[in-house]
């Protein structure tokens, strides 16, 4: 896969996550893929940070769309090779700090099989 494609994978990624649009967002992602995230540590500590599938990613961000509906995600840098794209962006809430994130994400097959989440 072209270093471009997969850039525009994340463009769609923070257009579909912009838009809390569930649909278009896991319409990118493989049915098994992984997500880690520190906030998932905070927020479930059972899964030790670490989700698994579709179905699970999708209740993680029903959960936050729902929590935070002002919840956006400013890009600040995209970076991206054959199958993997870095994404450097501002996590903007209403009422709370802004947050810098650098998120990781794998691409096979034209979807994402994992994403990893790193606060700044």
């Amino acid at each position: 896969m072209s270093s471009e494609k997969n850039k525009n994978i994340a463009l769609k990624w923070f257009a579909a996550f912009n838009q809390h649009n569930l649909e278009n967002l896991l319409s990118l992602y493989a049915e098994n893929a992984e997500h880690y995230s520190p906030k998932l540590k905070i927020r479930m500590p059972e899964t030790n940070g670490l989700i698994k599938g579709k179905n699970a990613l999708s209740e993680w961000w029903k959960d936050a769309f729902e929590r935070l509906p002002t919840l956006k995600y400013e890009p600040k840098k995209i970076i991206a090779d054959n199958d993997t794209v870095f994404m450097e962006y501002i996590r903007h809430v209403e009422n709370e700090e802004i947050l810098m994130v650098c998120e990781v994400l794998e691409i096979k097959n034209d979807v994402i099989i994992f994403s990893r989440v790193y606060h700044c």
